[in-house]
């Protein structure tokens, strides 16, 4: 993937403004909306150098569709190209949820109140989406799906960030070995010539390994790093983005005390509303625990890892993915985040936005509508707000 030398950054942050404007739908409609308007469209690079640098991004911890629009503004216009795409794509929402969760706090109408309730039931039905969905396609065989339930009675019987890290780990180790018979074989082909230099990406490599074992070393200092290090640990340790970094969060943030669980489901079912990467709904948490720089520090700590890891193994991507070990741990470690998904949906989601018969029929339908008649989150979201405001 040759660098373009007459690719502009501002060319870059248009483009991804429009696509942080308008791309809704998670990780995987947000790569179908890069494809259509900056390969087909614009023609920045051709099917197989994209398909290879989604590949990458799946294999990453971090946020794959911002990973993505990241390597494709550095491969469009350099350096200032890459943060131009990921500022374009990550702003509006960001922008959005830090407002949300600035208000949220003033809200105290009978009705706003009860439209944060119908957001919190809007959460069950999209969590319990996702969580069908991921098992479905993460957890095809016995062994995967044994891996996931462990993990889950992992996350519920021993509550907290370092058992979910654990459970990753440990699922990671397994799939060395139960997925020795499934493992996918390595892709063919190249990508080209890096888009980075070995020593940058050694510098990226040792700058994100230098970030998550100092921040937790200054954590106790002030609730504003306590804050950066939940969320920096929170985006080195997520595959593939959206829905899956949920658990993390909340343990970082919920389990401390930094948020409340009310105003964390409250945001998430918000985020479902937003275009744009899922991980802004950090920008909420960070507002709802320490205002306006909560909310920058909360977005920059939750995507610098996956960024500084994708600048560090993209030049040596084309080796890595044809590891089968490599491939085996990362289906593991895909199985269990599942597990841990699944955990998330009994507690803080369920137990917190189903509270009476009512809110459950409403998460039940909504649930029916996103999986069976592929209804928008967004009209499920407008709706249970509405409901909520309405009758709860």
């Amino acid at each position: 993937m040759h660098s373009d030398k007459g690719g502009r950054a501002a060319e870059v942050f248009l483009a991804f403004l429009r696509l942080g404007l308008t791309s809704f739908g998670g990780p995987v409609a947000h790569l179908g909306y890069f494809r259509a308007e900056l390969v087909e469209r614009r023609r920045w690079m051709d099917d197989r150098a994209y398909a290879d640098l989604v590949a990458l991004c799946q294999f990453l911890p971090g946020p794959a569709s911002s990973q993505v629009g990241f390597a494709m503004g550095l491969h469009r216009a350099g350096p200032g190209g890459a943060l131009a795409a990921w500022a374009g794509f990550t702003l509006p929402s960001a922008l959005l949820m830090a407002g949300f969760g600035l208000a949220a706090g003033q809200i105290a109408h009978p009705a706003a109140l009860g439209a944060l309730a119908g957001l919190k039931v809007v959460a069950v039905a999209i969590v319990a989406q996702a969580v069908w969905g991921m098992a479905a396609s993460l957890c095809p065989d016995r062994e995967r799906a044994s891996l996931a339930a462990a993990a889950a009675a992992l996350a519920v019987l021993v509550p907290g960030a370092w058992s979910q890290i654990g459970a990753i780990l440990l699922g990671a180790l397994a799939g060395l070995w139960i997925a020795r018979a499934t493992a996918p074989a390595a892709t063919e082909g190249g990508s080209g010539p890096p888009l980075l230099s070995r020593r940058a990406g050694i510098a990226c490599l040792a700058a994100c390994a230098m970030l998550l074992a100092i921040l937790p070393l200054l954590a106790g200092l002030s609730p504003l790093l306590a804050l950066a290090d939940g969320m920096a640990r929170a985006g080195a340790l997520v595959f593939g983005g959206g829905h899956v970094v949920l658990p993390l969060l909340e343990a970082e943030t919920v389990r401390p005390g930094l948020v409340t669980p009310d105003a964390f489901l409250a945001g998430y079912g918000a985020a479902q509303a937003m275009p744009g990467p899922l991980f802004t709904f950090a920008a909420h948490l960070g507002a709802v625990a320490a205002g306006p720089v909560g909310a920058a520090v909360a977005l920059i700590a939750i995507f610098a890892p996956g960024l500084l890891l994708l600048c560090g193994a993209l030049p040596f991507w084309d080796r890595l993915r044809r590891m089968p070990r490599a491939q085996r741990a990362m289906r593991g470690a895909n199985a269990a985040v599942v597990g841990l998904l699944g955990a998330a949906l009994w507690d803080p989601v369920f137990t917190a936005g189903v509270t009476g018969p009512l809110p459950f029929a409403m998460a039940l339908a909504g649930f029916v509508l996103l999986t069976l008649w592929r209804t928008p989150p967004l009209w499920i979201v407008l709706a249970g707000a509405g409901l909520g405001a309405a009758f709860l």
